[in-house]
């Protein structure tokens, strides 16, 4: 059976990871351009003002012990300010490199801008290999590492998009986000996915880290059946949620709170996941460029966040990794 990213694993293609892996978190950066995320997605229409800010976070970081993964786009990997930051951070090995594929901003232009095309996975397979391609040597020759993990961007997976990866040296894909479903975009439908990493092509050494979202309260046994039921009536979903019922929180400080995400944190371990998968993009580290950081007081927000995450995952004995120490801690037998 050919293998896609968006089918659904059996048991047996579960990663397994060595004894004494125990539980670990990553954490991921979509490291982009800045764009109206009201407008339609537009080829020329983005700037690079916050890439400076990445110095910040990084120094965050390595004064919290946590390695980041920046998964990069093209108008990043063009710029200087940003290059000089991120191939510093990762030949010094406090931070690791990926790709993350903006396929409207990335060349070869050969496709006409539009929502469904902004889903990489949609677009020809010689089109989207020499998109990934374009950016993938991109990365290598401007931050001075092969990438080793993907996410597309709008987690735009398709039916080609494994075998492109596989070809590019890529080991880990960390484009589906489990618990969601972006078909009415035109996008692919993760709603019935795991949040455990699992095996994409074995053969190959592809595996899927899912980005980790839970369900919490007292139907969350009933979430998966539920929540995508009511999505016609979206305030039954906040009713249910405010009631301690029913609530879907993805690892992301982008409108989640801490203590929403101290809730998931606890699910994701207590229900023995190995790899807790967080994110967020790039421009919420400036305010004014994301829905999410509006004004300086946001921005503080956002670092106390991910400093009391951080500190509740040390008080869970749950562990900072990285990209390298996933793929060496796989368990291959």
């Amino acid at each position: 059976m050919e293998r896609r990213i968006s089918n659904l694993p059996s048991a047996a293609d579960f990663v397994q990871f060595k004894p004494g892996f125990g539980q670990r978190f990553v954490v991921t950066v979509d490291t982009e351009e800045e764009f109206d995320w009201n407008q339609p997605i537009e080829r020329e229409a983005h700037t690079v003002q916050t890439v400076a800010r990445l110095a910040r976070f990084q120094q965050f970081c390595e004064a919290q012990g946590v390695c980041p993964i920046y998964l990069v786009d093209f108008p990043i990997i063009s710029s200087p300010a940003a290059v000089d930051i991120l191939r510093n951070a990762v030949a010094s090995g406090k931070a690791e490199v990926g790709v993350q594929l903006h396929p409207w901003v990335n060349p070869p232009h050969d496709e006409q801008v539009t929502e469904r095309n902004s889903f990489a996975g949609n677009l020809p397979e010689v089109l989207e290999r020499a998109k990934f391609c374009a950016l993938r040597d991109g990365i290598e020759q401007q931050i001075g590492a092969a990438p080793l993990i993907y996410r597309a961007g709008r987690y735009g997976v398709g039916p080609n998009t494994a075998g492109i990866l596989a070809d590019g040296g890529i080991a880990i894909d960390s484009s589906v986000r489990a618990r969601f479903d972006y078909s009415a975009a035109g996008g692919p439908n993760f709603r019935d996915h795991p949040i455990r990493p699992w095996w994409i092509d074995r053969a190959a050494g592809l595996m899927e880290l899912p980005l980790t979202t839970v369900y919490w309260g007292m139907l969350r046994q009933l979430g998966q059946f539920l929540y995508a039921r009511m999505w016609r009536v979206p305030r039954l979903r906040g009713a249910l949620a405010r009631a301690g019922m029913l609530e879907r929180i993805p690892l992301t400080p982008e409108g989640v709170t801490i203590d929403e995400a101290i809730r998931g944190i606890d699910i994701a371990i207590d229900e023995g996941l190995p790899v807790l998968v967080f994110s967020f993009h790039s421009p919420s580290l400036a305010p004014g460029y994301t829905p999410y950081v509006r004004t300086e007081d946001d921005l503080d927000a956002l670092y106390d966040w991910w400093r009391t995450a951080f500190a509740y995952l040390a008080k869970r004995g749950v562990a900072p990794t990285r990209v390298s120490e996933l793929i060496d801690a796989v368990a291959l037998a």
